[in-house]
This record gives structure tokens, C-alpha cells and sequence, in this order.
């Protein structure tokens, strides 16, 4: 009997769609893999956290901590294994309802962490409040600045501090998101994201570049003679000249692969980018269309939003650019996600560590290289 009469056609219908399904998994949502990217994350070791997302992580000049800009509003200090992590700052006077897992507005959500050498003062970028200060003794932040140039500070993300000039330099991602809804910033096309050069004796906030999408992480270059943003969307790592021939002018000094997020110099002037996650075809295809960006930004669940543009497998990836000319000069990754996901930021010490810190997860995680 030939197959066609033994198998009804329609029986064959949910093989042909989980057929389609499979293939369109592999053609859509599987992460681009990366060339000469060493799979050595998982080797990390982890500490854990009592609170999700330390996003930011940061040293004191007598070279305490780290700290960390965590979910619920706070600055947590890590005290070693027998103190473990002591509550340090808090950005929001606001305490009541804060989570330990989410964002709640007006507790705040302190990111970037900046530390000046000469004062001992601790710089915060809030995602909600703008750019905070406070003592060595920590407590309550102070505002320094929420905006610039007549527009309110919507998403202050990532800062350096030029202390021979007394100055700032700081992101502002979005005129209309805050930090929680980051993601359809990164995909709906907007570019009205800036940095910001703020002079602290003259209170002055300029903008010094604009027009960028999701601008996320930022540094000085070792001589702070130009400053870098990366754009969450596109990769592309923007650089503004502060001193020399082309001060005032900018162009592109590298693209990274994957989401970028926080950008720290290494103590021999190039420079670590932590990784959200790597891309994937439908990810591209959301980013380079605008009015397919704007339709998920409308109709898709921030979640599943997510999800999706990680694969649904998070995972780990840091990549090291040269301080020079931007090129790539090693990407580390944890490719299964077995120890590091969501990476915010890699934060190189003088002893050759590599300290890995999360978005969302409720850990920091060491590297030994040697």
C-alpha cells in the first residue's frame, strides 16, 4: 500500500510546521557564533549576591571593595568572605517598597559607578534620578546634575571623571526611557541618546555628542585625550576628541559584536566591553528596520523581548578592544551560559583579574588569568 493511502494528509501537517519550527529556530534565533572567541568564562568564580543586577562595579582609591550598583537603589560594599556584602549608599531617600529582584522608580537604579581618586567621592549614574554623589562615608547620594542643554536627564548610564580637569563625561540613553524599559530602546530605532561633559566648578552641562542609539557604556582613553560611547543597538563605539588637532570632532573608533553595555579602560590603556549577549538574525533584522522595531516596541512583552534577542539561552561574552586603533583583540565568552550571563561589565585589576559583573543576575564573578 503506498504511504500517501495509509497516512492521512493532515496528519502530516503538525510534522511539516514542527519541521518549519526547527528551521526557523536555527535560522532566526540562533546566536551568531564568534570567531576566535575562547570559551575560559565558565572558569570564573562566583560570588554571590543578596540582591539581583549588580550592573556597575567600582574601587575605592585605598582599593576597597568592590562596590556594586545593585536592582533595589543601594551601592553594596564586598567586605571579603567572612563580612561578605555591607550595604554602603542608596541613591533614593525612598525605601519602603524596594525589591531585591525588580526595578521600583523611586527607589532608583544606580548603574555606572565612578569613584574621584582626590576627594574619595563616589559618582553614581541613576537610571531614573540622574548623576548622584556621595561621601567615603557613604548614605544618602546628592544630586549633581539631571540635565543638560534645557532637557531633562532621562537615563543617566555610564560615567569617567577627567580630575585634571575637574570635569564629567556621562551618557544620557534615552529622552524617553528609563532604565527598565532599556530593551525597546535598544531595538525602536530612537536616537536621541547623548553624552554629556558637566564642568564641576562651573556647574556647565554640554552636550558633546548626540543623536545616538542606546549609547550604554562610556570611557576616558589612559591620556583622556578622547573620550568612547557604545551603542547598545549597533555595536559601533563612538569617539569624541577632547585634546589634539581633532578636538571637538568625532567618528567611529570600533564595532563590537553582540549588545554592548559598560566600558572599562584596563591598566594598560586599551579597553574591556561587557556583553549582553551575542546576536541573532531576528535581533538584526528588529535593529536595522525601524518600523519593525517600532511594532515590537508596541506589541511585544518586554520579557519575551528578552528572551528573544538572547536566544532564550542567556549566556556570557566580554570583548577587549585596543586603546589605539579599536580593533578586537580577544573576546571571551561563556558559550552555554554554565557560570556568566547577561555581562554588564568586565572590570580588569593591576593583578591581571578579571572581574565580571550582571544586569540581572545576583552575582560577580572573578577571573584569574594566570
Amino acid at each position: 500500500m503506498p504511504i500517501s493511502e495509509r497516512i492521512p494528509t493532515w496528519a502530516a501537517v503538525p510534522a511539516v510546521f514542527a519541521v518549519l519550527a526547527v528551521i526557523s529556530y536555527q535560522t532566526l534565533i540562533t546566536p551568531y557564533n564568534l570567531e576566535g572567541a575562547k570559551n575560559v568564562l565558565p572558569m570564573g568564580k562566583t560570588i554571590p549576591l543578596p540582591v539581583d543586577g549588580p550592573e556597575s562595579i567600582e574601587w575605592d582609591p585605598q582599593g576597597g571593595g568592590p562596590y556594586a550598583a545593585v536592582v533595589d537603589g543601594r551601592i553594596l560594599k564586598w567586605r571579603g568572605g567572612d563580612l561578605g556584602w555591607v550595604e554602603f549608599a542608596h541613591t533614593s531617600p525612598n525605601r519602603g517598597n524596594c525589591s531585591r529582584h525588580g526595578v521600583v522608580p523611586t527607589c532608583g537604579r544606580p548603574l555606572g559607578l565612578s569613584f574621584e581618586k582626590k576627594t574619595g567621592d563616589l559618582y553614581i549614574c541613576d537610571g531614573y534620578l540622574g548623576v548622584m554623589k556621595v561621601g567615603p562615608e557613604g548614605g544618602l547620594a546628592e544630586l549633581v546634575v539631571n540635565q543638560a542643554e534645557g532637557r531633562k536627564v532621562m537615563f543617566a548610564n555610564q560615567m569617567d571623571i577627567d580630575e585634571e580637569e575637574d570635569v564629567l563625561y556621562f551618557n544620557d540613553s534615552s529622552d524617553k526611557y528609563h532604565f527598565r524599559d532599556v530593551f525597546y530602546v535598544v531595538f525602536n530605532g530612537e536616537r536621541s541618546g547623548r553624552v554629556i561633559r558637566y564642568n564641576k566648578k562651573t556647574k556647565e552641562a554640554k552636550v558633546v555628542m548626540d543623536n545616538l542609539r542606546c549609547n550604554n557604556g562610556l570611557a576616558l582613553n589612559k591620556d583622556r585625550s578622547f573620550v568612547i560611547s557604545c551603542e547598545s543597538s549597533t555595536g559601533l563605539v563612538h569617539r569624541y576628541w577632547i585634546k589634539g588637532p581633532k578636538a571637538g570632532t568625532r567618528d567611529i573608533f570600533a564595532k563590537v559584536p553582540g549588545y554592548p553595555d559598560n566600558i572599562r579602560l584596563t591598566p594598560t590603556g586599551d579597553f574591556w566591553l561587557g556583553i549582553h549577549c551575542k546576536k541573532n538574525l531576528i535581533g538584526r533584522l528588529i535593529v536595522d528596520n525601524q518600523w519593525l522595531g517600532k511594532l515590537v516596541e508596541k506589541s511585544v512583552k518586554l520579557e519575551f523581548l528578552i528572551g528573544l534577542m538572547n536566544s532564550f539561552k542567556p549566556h556570557g561574552v566580554a570583548v577587549k578592544i585596543s586603546g589605539e586603533t579599536g580593533e578586537i583583540l580577544e573576546i571571551l565568552e561563556d558559550k552555554e551560559g554554565e557560570t556568566m550571563q547577561y555581562v554588564s561589565e568586565v572590570y580588569e585589576r593591576d593583578d591581571g583579574k578579571l572581574w565580571l559583573s550582571s544586569v540581572f543576575k545576583p552575582a560577580v564573578w572573578v577571573l584569574d588569568r594566570k
